[in-house]
């Protein structure tokens, strides 16, 4: 990692040394683009100045990673929310930094209708996921539910529900890519996946809380790690409850597709949300599904 510059906050006389020092607004949105700046790090919370709130917007807008630099942990943050876990950087303790949504209310009726519907659907579609979970057994043997680690709001962990559909243990299927036509996986467990019956034990994490019916989809904290190292933007869809479909899928990026395009279809979702919008995705999935139960792709 190399230090592009020293945004001073201040009056920048006597600062900077090696690092130069970007005295402006426009100086540091110059440097950010140039460089392809992929990591901020303030030495003070976000909301300590307007100056430092707006370079906040500036770099976050721009696709970087904030951290807050905080050996003592003693840093009070109310404008931002401080992930877990701790990071280092140079051998200093930071925290990574999301922004906190906004319209809370819209927020918490999201998550009402989420779990109203999530219970519903788990109701209806037992007979299916009874099918699914005998299809799996015989065809596949014992572990019907496959369980994995996935990073979800904030970058919190949590277990995620899936049928199985491929023939590998836990560890290896944490680091590896599945792709189209996987050896690994079985006639029953691709058409589980072609169509999507697979996702459904996701409805019992969107009851708990752990995901939401819309949003992005969550990763292994192994890709996560990977992707947000390489993708300005990445780590900014974690500001948002992660989903079982999202505008992302509804336009055809699932499976082995361009992260970086998931990416920018997630943080568009996520700066453009609103429950409307959650119903057309919703609307746009089941009638995907529907098309393929009818004989489409």
């Amino acid at each position: 990692m190399r230090p592009v510059g020293l945004a001073a906050t201040g009056d920048p006389e006597g600062e900077g040394g090696a690092v130069p020092v970007l005295a402006t607004h426009e100086d540091i949105r110059r440097a950010v683009i140039q460089n392809s700046v992929r990591h901020a790090v303030f030495t003070r919370p976000p909301e300590a100045d307007e100056r430092t709130a707006s370079l906040v917007r500036l770099f976050h807008d721009h696709g970087c990673r904030l951290w807050l630099a905080d050996p003592a942990g003693t840093a009070k943050v109310t404008g931002m929310r401080v992930a877990q876990p701790a990071d280092q950087l140079w051998g200093y303790a930071v925290q990574p930094l999301l922004p906190r949504p906004s319209r809370p209310v819209e927020r918490w009726v999201k998550r009402a209708i989420d779990g109203l519907l999530a219970s519903l659907a788990l109701l209806a579609a037992a007979p299916v996921m009874g099918a699914c979970a005998l299809a799996v057994r015989i065809a596949d043997g014992p572990g019907v539910i496959f369980r994995q680690e996935r990073v979800g709001l904030y970058g919190r962990p949590f277990t995620l529900l899936k049928f199985r559909t491929l023939r590998a243990d836990e560890h290896e299927s944490a680091t590896r890519w599945t792709v189209a036509g996987d050896h690994r996986m079985s006639p029953v467990g691709s058409f589980l996946r072609k169509s999507s019956l697979d996702e459904l034990p996701q409805l019992w994490n969107v009851v708990r809380g752990d995901m939401s019916l819309v949003g992005p989809r969550p990763e292994r904290p192994f890709f996560v790690a990977k992707f947000a190292a390489v993708h300005p933007g990445y780590e900014a869809r974690h500001r948002m409850p992660v989903g079982i479909t999202g505008l992302a899928q509804i336009n055809g990026l699932r499976g082995d597709t361009s992260i970086e395009d998931r990416a920018r279809f997630d943080n568009h979702y996520i700066d453009t949300w609103s429950l409307w919008q959650d119903l057309w995705i919703l609307a746009r999935t089941a009638a995907s599904f529907f098309r393929f139960r009818l004989g489409g792709s």
